[in-house]
């Protein structure tokens, strides 16, 4: 059964349309990612499906219970990652497990495995600020897997790493999500990361987002963007946010003009 299913989600900020009437599902233990223009409200969706917010019309469910709170089996992974900049990674990761009544010798014994699985055993007793970008965003994941997320919520993760990191960060990821059996739910601007990622790719229109396209990706991993299957696939999709693009700037280029006419009428 599917893990999330959004039901035509709308949310207005004042008199602002961000999202309108999005439908789609999530399935459980897949790895669906959200592509679309800035602005067309994929981030909102994140907070609205962590709990920080609820929609305007529509609903979210997760399992069958409808999201209408922030939820202890969801975890969210921002691009800035949130650690607690005074604690080493093993206490960052061992945080949550303490507050869940693990003991803090089993706690950290725990961080330390998982930070190990991630590649980062030589830096245990190290700060963020005596960490790279990367590494960080390694202890955040390990800290999102050791508390048993159900649903991982990842919002542009790696859009500040260079490539080579970022490339790095992938197969972290795909590595830790197969090991946990969780549900991510990730958001970027990088197609290429999104079809090396992707069991199924959710397009948004231009702002108020809404979905234009549903593709499941069903090519094996590990998976190579210039394949010609999914270069071509990447095409059409570069293809469909373009238009989206151009649509959302001609109305506003138009409702500038009108504004104009008006203003000298």
């Amino acid at each position: 059964m599917a893990q999330i299913v959004f039901n035509r989600v709308t949310k207005f900020y004042g008199s602002s349309l961000v999202v309108r009437e999005a439908s789609f599902a999530v399935e459980d233990e897949s790895l669906t990612v959200l592509v679309g223009p800035s602005g067309c409200g994929k981030s909102t969706l994140l907070s609205l499906t962590a709990g920080l917010d609820v929609p305007s019309t529509g609903s979210i469910t997760i399992g069958g219970c409808t999201v209408n709170g922030i939820r202890e089996d969801v975890a969210l992974i921002f691009q800035h990652n949130n650690l607690f900049p005074w604690a080493t990674a093993c206490d960052n990761v061992a945080f949550g497990l303490e507050m869940r009544g693990f003991r803090r010798r089993a706690a950290r014994s725990r961080a330390r495995q998982l930070l190990q699985e991630v590649g980062l055993e030589s830096c245990l007793e190290k700060v963020p600020e005596e960490m790279s970008g990367g590494m960080r965003q390694r202890v955040a994941l390990a800290r999102a897997i050791a508390l048993s997320h159900k649903v991982i919520l990842m919002d542009e993760p790696f859009a500040s790493l260079d490539f080579q990191t970022r490339k790095l960060m992938q197969l972290y990821l795909l590595d830790a999500w197969q090991r946990a059996g969780s549900t991510v739910l990730l958001v970027t601007h990088d197609l290429s990361e999104a079809i090396t990622l992707a069991d199924r790719l959710v397009v948004f229109s231009g702002a108020p987002g809404t979905v234009r396209d549903i593709i499941d990706i069903e090519a094996k991993r590990p998976r190579d963007a210039v394949h010609p299957k999914l270069a071509r696939l990447q095409s059409e999709i570069e293809a469909q946010l373009e238009r989206a693009t151009a649509e959302t700037e001609l109305t506003q280029a138009e409702r500038q003009r009108m504004l104009g006419c008006q203003s000298y009428g």
